[in-house]
């Protein structure tokens, strides 16, 4: 603590973040949408920023196309970091499976396989970096509703 009335300035600049590790069974996609909103309500509820309904049901949908990637493309476990930066939420997916996803060109009669092209669509910056171990898939989907950047949603 400082000396300014007790308020620990750590604290003030402490990132909003969450992160989870699963293990790669199907069953893990529902466990991190659910962990996604529940990040957006403590987001709205603990820090007083508004989500609206598209925002909360994005973030749901990144998370649950880049988990469904993760768990059916990569052995093994992978890990599901949440954070908001600069007015928007930062979902990123590290995996085990070095091989970097490739967005296929739009087929109509194509039936799945189109997961990657729907987080590009829906989200604000995407990028994938090869790891050490693995590669890391970041999708950003931003908390504004209009495109002159005005928030929109429920008010705490």
């Amino acid at each position: 603590m400082d000396g300014d009335g007790g308020r620990d300035e750590r604290l003030v600049d402490a990132p909003v973040k969450v992160s989870a590790a699963y293990e790669g069974s199907t069953l893990d996609i529902a466990r991190a949408r659910e962990l996604a909103r529940a990040f957006l309500e403590r987001v709205q509820s603990l820090h007083g920023l508004p989500v609206s309904e598209r925002a909360m049901g994005m973030v749901q949908l990144v998370v649950s196309e880049l988990m469904t990637n993760a768990c059916k493309y990569a052995p093994g476990p992978c890990l599901l970091d949440l954070e908001l930066v600069e007015g928007r939420i930062e979902v990123t997916v590290w995996d085990s499976e070095p091989v970097l996803p490739v967005a296929r060109a739009a087929e109509p009669g194509r039936v799945g396989q189109h997961g990657l092209e729907i987080v590009m669509a829906v989200s604000q910056g995407f990028e994938v970096h090869r790891e050490p171990v693995g590669k890391r898939t970041v999708a950003a989907v931003t908390l504004a509703d209009d495109p002159g950047g005005a928030v929109a949603g429920h008010q705490p």
